[in-house]
């Protein structure tokens, strides 16, 4: 009867030990010598919310997509319905993208380019190759400077609350659009940013969207960073404005021969 218990405890112990054996461990994510987790490096969306936020079809030249928009609608007041559907049957010209502008901030964080972040531990700086935008993220405890000021990607303010850096921004113009759908704010946007590294080669990012001038309620849109890995991998040049010009250049000399 003892040898039979005994037989039965090591029957257990096996079958709850042979799981664990067999479950390969996450790999652990980078950290800073001060252990902040290390966001450093270059990153990239895999999505479509830079052509449309929500769910989207294909058309001529935009992919088919899911939408990154938690509870999929935006809560858009009633009059601001009507001035994104006017944006959207104007986006051709009316997307201030088309006018070579910086996207503003969420949107330069989902354009279809990677972004390389660095980081100490009184800043985070990001520079961008769309446009050769540059974001800095200041966590020494520095509020933001007084307003009203408008600057295309704001201001930004961050902290860590454990292993998230979390960034509040503000001080937005109004010239931005959030996709090239037509989903727009005004002066009064504010942020809260949140990034969580999930393992060494990916981010969650999550946004809180509040603009009490166009939306009714505050609104979230999440979405995963993944690391670029190539081995010879760096930021290249896009300027929008200047591909612009050359373009016009070009068709003007093409009329002309």
């Amino acid at each position: 009867m003892r040898h039979g218990f005994s037989s039965s405890i090591l029957v257990a112990a096996l079958l709850i030990s042979a799981p664990r054996a067999g479950i390969a461990q996450a790999p652990a994510i980078p950290r800073m010598p001060d252990g902040r987790p290390n966001l450093q490096g270059i990153w990239q969306v895999l999505n479509t919310a830079a052509w449309d936020l929500q769910d989207h079809s294909a058309r001529l030249g935009v992919p088919a997509g899911q939408g990154v928009v938690d509870g999929t609608e935006i809560p858009y007041q009633p009059w601001a319905v009507k001035r994104k559907q006017e944006n959207f049957a104007a986006r051709a010209t009316a997307d201030p993208e088309t006018k070579g502008y910086l996207p503003g901030v969420p949107r330069i964080m989902y354009t279809p380019f990677p972004f390389q972040i660095f980081q100490t531990p009184t800043h985070v700086a990001m520079t961008f190759e769309y446009a050769q935008g540059v974001r800095i993220i200041y966590t020494n405890g520095t509020p933001h400077p007084e307003g009203p000021i408008e600057w295309w990607l704001g201001d930004s303010r961050g902290r860590w609350d454990g292993d998230t850096l979390v960034v509040d921004v503000v001080h937005f113009t109004d010239q931005t659009w959030l996709d090239r759908a037509g989903n727009f704010h005004s002066e009064a946007l504010h942020l809260v940013e949140r990034y969580t590294m999930t393992g060494p080669d990916h981010i969650t990012y999550e946004v809180t969207v509040e603009d009490p001038k166009v939306f009714t309620r505050p609104w979230k849109m999440t979405m995963l960073l993944y690391r670029r890995k190539e081995p010879n991998v760096r930021l290249l040049e896009y300027v929008p404005g200047l591909l612009m010009e050359e373009e016009q250049g070009e068709l003007e000399r093409r009329k002309t021969n």
